[in-house]
């Protein structure tokens, strides 16, 4: 690994560290702010769990971001660049943007005008996007009817709570593996056979998400854990249980995922299987937005780093 080519990954670096502080919200906010476990030591979990998911389940993803577009390296770095930006603007405007759709718009944009687009690709890219927060919509209401049975009729009313918090904790180790295996192709992946090993991009693509894990955003924290519905331990436990089983289902496809649609789908279902009507629609309105404009802001700003790129050489 030399001092010149490792210069290339430096706008990847600063992807991953924008993904971790802005999507570790969607697996830690609501068992977090429910107060059903520490915020800190949930972050030092997950730093470590993702990193964990990054080496052992990302190959797969790194395949299709990989194969999504053709550019040269510097290029690719560009769009990195770009991804980076968008998901920094999505974060101070307090929403769970798709580091996903930020790289991708970005690749597409810079592949307007710098290169080629694998357009079958890119089709099973857009279709995941609109499958994800209906799939984990479906998981959260079959989940939480099937384990709702379960600790009513199984478990001791004196126990419940232990039971849930120990179950909590895995299935923050859960989600966070399952966040590393999906989306760490999104920070590295499109470097893979072009600098280095796909163990050794996993390897800082990980460590990258980890490292802004620890340094989450706490306004996106609140976006998801609270403001769209409240959620009581149990609920908290369901909504982040149909997120991991989701991003870890797409992990095994290969597509990297919005695991910010995903929370959102789940929370929303959970909603739903407890009977609740009063979601903060001005809430899930402003995330909608976010998800259209993410991928549109990232092409915009890429298409124009291209042309300022033209100006200036």
């Amino acid at each position: 690994m030399n001092e010149v080519s490792f210069l290339y990954l430096i706008p990847a670096l600063l992807l991953g560290w924008a993904l971790g502080s802005n999507n570790s919200p969607s697996i830690l906010g609501p068992p977090v702010l429910s107060g059903l476990i520490s915020y800190r030591k949930a972050l030092v979990a997950s730093s470590i769990f993702v990193v964990l998911g990054s080496i052992i389940g990302g190959n797969k993803g790194f395949n299709t971001l990989s194969n999504l577009v053709k550019l040269d390296l510097i290029s690719l770095s560009l769009s990195m660049i770009c991804a980076f930006l968008t998901i920094i603007i999505m974060s101070n405007l307090a929403l769970p943007a798709s580091a996903t759709q930020a790289v991708v718009g970005s690749l597409v944009g810079m592949s307007i005008l710098k290169g080629e687009i694998n357009l079958n690709i890119l089709k099973d890219i857009f279709i995941s996007w609109l499958l994800t927060p209906f799939g984990a919509l479906i998981i959260a209401v079959v989940c939480y009817r099937i384990l709702a049975l379960v600790f009513k009729n199984l478990i001791n009313v004196i126990y419940q709570d232990v039971f849930i918090k120990i179950l909590s904790w895995v299935v923050i180790i859960y989600s966070s593996y399952s966040l590393g295996a999906n989306n760490v192709a999104n920070v590295t992946g499109v470097y893979v056979n072009i600098l280095y090993s796909p163990f050794i991009l996993a390897l800082i693509g990980g460590v990258s998400i980890g490292v802004g894990i620890l340094m989450t955003n706490r306004k996106v924290l609140n976006t998801v854990g609270k403001d769209i519905v409240e959620l009581d331990h149990f609920s908290s436990l369901i909504s982040i249980l149909a997120t991991a089983i989701t991003l870890w289902f797409y992990s095994l496809i290969g597509i990297p995922v919005s695991i910010a649609q995903a929370i959102i789908g789940a929370i929303i279902g959970v909603g739903l299987a407890t009977g609740t009507r009063t979601f903060n629609n001005k809430t899930i309105l402003k995330v909608v937005i976010g998800w259209i404009g993410t991928p549109s802001i990232a092409a915009i700003i890429s298409i124009a780093m291209v042309k300022i790129f033209e100006t200036i050489i």
